[in-house]
């Protein structure tokens, strides 16, 4: 049901053609890139956090990693991951497949400097057997984010890595 949502939130938005749906998983960011044929740093990962006990979404390029001194900078809390089991029915999506789109209303999204560095990005759309090229534009209009924030390390930028 999650990648029908965001297929057709794709589909009214007039982007229904950039929706991917390749054979093999795109559930890691590794297996995103080889089903792909992009960059591992090239698929936007989407991170499920708790803030202050509410849902948020943090979009990160794949080479990043989330840094617990910045996000604490950011955020004024210590980074704490959703469990696994309980993914799906608070953001929307199914680990592996979430994404910042079409998610339920309470979840505020955020994305990560780390994709700054791209014309393109690949996030999922909804299953561990999809995804969406999407622009940074496009990435800000659909996922209906709320903040460009800092909050990850060690991703590069013309092969310096950032920390």
């Amino acid at each position: 049901m999650s990648f029908e949502n965001v297929r057709r939130y794709f589909v009214t938005a007039g982007l229904g053609n950039r929706i991917i749906v390749p054979e093999k998983s795109s559930a890691t960011v590794e297996e995103a890139a080889n089903a792909i044929g992009c960059e591992p740093k090239q698929i936007a990962k989407t991170m499920s956090l708790f803030l202050e006990e509410k849902p948020i979404l943090i979009v990160t390029a794949g080479d990043a990693r989330i840094d617990n001194r910045k996000y604490k900078n950011t955020f004024h809390q210590k980074a704490k991951m959703i469990p696994a089991e309980q993914v799906e029915n608070t953001v929307g999506h199914a680990p592996g497949g979430v994404c910042p789109f079409a998610v339920n209303p309470e979840v505020t999204v955020y994305l990560d400097v780390s994709l700054k560095r791209f014309a393109f990005v690949y996030p999922a759309a909804g299953s561990g057997h999809s995804a969406v090229k999407l622009s940074l534009g496009e990435l800000e209009e659909h996922s209906r984010y709320v903040e460009w924030v800092d909050v990850c390390k060690g991703w590069e930028i013309d092969g310096q890595a950032v920390s």
